[in-house]
C-alpha cells in the first residue's frame, strides 16, 4: 500500500511539473491557432475585396485571395509547432524541398501561370477584342490562368498558352475606338491625277462611316513602273473598318471606270519566233 501509494505521488508530482512547463506553451499554441485561423479568414476576404475594388479579373481574385489564406494559415500552423517546443527547421527545409521539386516538375505550367497573372493586371486586351498574340490573330473569347482563347474569322477556336502570348508583340486591334483604313489605288500616267482625287474625295464625303475630322488623306505615294499610286487614308470607327476598306474598293473601280480613270494591271507581252 504504501509503494502504491508513493507511485501515485510520483505520477502527480511528474504531472504537476508537465503541466507547469508544458501547460501555458498548449495554451498558447491553441491561442495562436484559433487567432491566426480568424486572421487567415478576415485576411481572405479584405484581399478579395481589394482585388475586386481594383477590377481584377475574377478568375484571379478567388486564386490569389485563396492563396493568401493558405500561406496564413501554414505561417500560423508553423509557428504553433514552434511554440510548443518541436524544432520547425527541419520542417521548413523540407516543405521548401518539395515546393522546389514541385516547381521543378511544373516548370511550364508555372511559367504560363506567372504569365496568365500578368496579363489579369496588366490587361493588355480584354474579351471581345481582335488581336494578334502568341503567333496566331482571332478575338478573344477568355482570358484564363493558364491559357487565353481566341476565336479566327472562320470560327476557328485556338487555345494559346499564357507564356506565349507575353513572350512576344501584342497587337490589338480593337484597343483605340478609331482606326485609319490605308488602301492605295492606281492610275495610269496618262490620267489626271486632280480627277482622281475628286472622285475617291467624294467617295469618302458620303459615306456616313468616313470621320470628317481628322481628314482623310489623299495623296500621290509613289511613281510605280506602271501606275500612279494614290495613297487613301480615312479614319473610321474600329467597328467600321473592314467595312470601309471593302466597299471603298469597290466605289472607286465602279466611279473610275464611269470617269474613264483607269486602273493598271500588269501586262505580259509574249513574242513567239518562228525559225526558218
Amino acid at each position: 500500500m504504501d509503494k502504491a501509494s508513493h507511485l501515485s505521488e510520483d505520477w502527480l508530482r511528474m504531472a504537476g511539473t508537465y503541466t507547469l512547463e508544458y501547460g501555458p506553451r498548449v495554451l498558447q499554441a491553441i491561442a495562436i491557432l484559433v487567432v491566426g485561423w480568424f486572421a487567415a479568414n478576415f485576411a481572405r476576404g479584405l484581399v478579395r475585396r481589394v482585388l475586386v475594388r481594383a477590377d481584377t479579373a475574377p478568375v484571379l481574385v478567388g486564386f490569389l485571395s485563396s492563396l493568401s489564406q493558405f500561406a496564413l494559415k501554414a505561417f500560423v500552423v508553423i509557428a504553433a509547432i514552434s511554440k510548443l517546443g518541436v524544432e520547425t527547421a527541419s520542417f521548413v527545409a523540407v516543405l521548401g524541398a518539395g515546393a522546389f521539386a514541385v516547381g521543378l516538375a511544373l516548370q511550364g505550367s508555372l511559367s504560363n501561370f506567372a504569365a496568365g497573372v500578368m496579363l489579369m493586371i496588366f490587361r493588355p486586351f480584354k474579351v471581345g477584342d481582335y488581336v494578334e498574340a502568341g503567333g496566331t490573330a482571332g478575338t478573344v473569347e477568355e482570358v484564363g490562368v493558364f491559357a487565353a482563347t481566341l476565336r479566327t474569322g472562320d470560327n476557328k477556336r485556338i487555345i494559346v498558352a499564357n507564356a506565349s502570348i507575353t513572350g512576344g508583340n501584342i497587337t490589338n486591334y480593337s484597343a483605340n475606338s478609331t482606326r485609319r483604313v490605308d488602301m492605295v489605288f492606281g492610275i495610269g500616267y496618262d490620267d489626271d491625277i486632280a480627277e482622281a482625287r475628286r472622285v475617291i474625295a467624294a467617295i469618302l464625303e458620303a459615306d456616313e462611316r468616313v470621320m470628317s475630322d481628322p481628314e482623310p488623306l489623299i495623296a500621290v505615294g509613289a511613281l510605280g513602273e506602271s501606275s500612279v499610286e494614290l495613297q487613301v487614308r480615312p479614319w473610321v470607327a474600329t467597328g467600321d473598318y473592314w467595312g470601309v476598306f471593302r466597299d471603298t474598293q469597290e466605289a472607286v473601280k465602279l466611279a473610275f471606270d464611269g470617269a474613264g480613270i483607269s486602273l493598271p494591271y500588269p501586262h505580259r507581252e509574249v513574242r513567239v519566233h518562228q525559225m526558218s
